[in-house]
């Protein structure tokens, strides 16, 4: 069974394109307890149908933000520790190694994360391994795979850390 973390996982998802991606991240971060951001320009309103069809049965329990820019973004969360979600990064997410309260950062379906994101000095990039020669996933999979592997790994630290010593 999943239990609430204290510090929640946020996602970041900048400029999305297509409502029922947004919408599934919705609903994949109210069954998980992760806090979804959302930074401008997106490709919908907040009020599509598609999106709240997507989401529907959720979107009230999903805390959102809305930031103008990624710029606006970062600096409400200066110390967080990010991770930079592309197909062309080199380091595999089953390298790093996710804490309480990480920032997983996504791109558009279109475009990916930006250079000057991925450049930026604002995170760690990590790729989701996938066999040569293909382009990419799906947003709101690639977000899924992404929040999974952190929530086992940020489980497995708490319960290695509430666990009694071993004689």
């Amino acid at each position: 069974m999943l239990e609430p973390l204290a510090s929640p996982l946020h996602l970041v998802l900048v400029s999305p394109q297509i409502p029922p991606n947004t919408g599934n991240v919705a609903r994949l971060c109210a069954v998980t307890g992760c806090r979804l951001i959302l930074v401008e320009p997106l490709g919908f309103s907040i009020d599509d149908r598609n999106l709240k069809r997507a989401g529907l049965d959720y979107w009230d329990k999903v805390f959102l933000k809305l930031y103008p820019t990624y710029d606006a973004y970062v600096a409400e969360y200066p110390q967080a520790r990010r991770w930079l979600f592309s197909a062309r990064a080199e380091t595999s997410l089953y390298a790093a190694r996710f804490e309480p309260g990480d920032h997983l950062v996504f791109g558009s379906e279109v475009t990916g994360l930006l250079p000057e994101v991925m450049e930026g000095g604002t995170g760690t990039p990590v790729t989701i391994p996938m066999l040569p020669e293909r382009r990419s996933l799906n947003l709101s999979t690639s977000v899924g795979i992404g929040a999974y592997e952190a929530l086992r790994q940020v489980q497995l630290g708490t319960a290695a850390r509430q666990a009694p010593p071993s004689n």
